[in-house]
């Protein structure tokens, strides 16, 4: 039998019986303290060294406290790593006194734009604002009206040059070139 057998999934609990004959074989394959096993070449049991075996007793006793040295304690300033003073504020104070202000300058910039930005959304969105969005919206269409007259001109008269035989194409003229 073996570990598995007795204690499958390693819950311990099912019932075991030696004979006399097993308990008897066991010095032969095990050997003893003072002899060594038979069935085995050359093993024999391990013995304790410790005579007492309460580690947290001995190691909190007098005469074991007494010759051990105190714990150092590290003062030195090098040894607590160095501080990103982009992410501590305390780091970045050391560095630049004036850090406190400057956040606090900022903080009341930023206030300060979300307010001249609302309050620019409120004018553009409010009656004022839709004005101004119909004056740009007539001037782009005017401007787009505009440009579309001038490109129907410039194509009636190339219409007109091609009819009157005076106009010449790009490729036309590459076409003479190559002769």
């Amino acid at each position: 039998m073996n570990l598995l057998q007795l204690a499958p999934g390693g819950h311990l609990g099912r019932l075991v019986i030696f004979t006399k004959d097993a308990f008897e074989q066991l010095d032969g394959l095990f050997g003893s303290y003072r002899e060594r096993a038979t069935a085995r070449s050359g093993f024999q049991l391990g013995r304790s060294m410790m005579s007492c075996a309460d580690l947290a007793r001995i190691i909190n006793s007098d005469q074991v406290q007494s010759k051990l040295r105190m714990e150092r304690r590290n003062t030195d300033k090098s040894s607590r790593g160095k501080k990103n003073p982009l992410k501590n504020k305390t780091a970045m104070q050391i560095l630049n006194p004036s850090a406190k202000k400057l956040r606090e300058a900022e903080g009341k910039a930023i206030d300060a734009r979300k307010k001249a930005r609302a309050a620019a959304l409120k004018l553009k969105r409010g009656k004022s604002g839709r004005k101004d969005k119909s004056v740009r919206s007539q001037r782009f269409n005017t401007l787009a009206d505009e440009l579309e007259e001038s490109f129907k001109a410039a194509h009636q008269q190339v219409l007109d040059e091609v009819k009157a035989g005076e106009y010449r194409s790009d490729e036309d003229d590459d076409e003479e070139d190559d002769e």
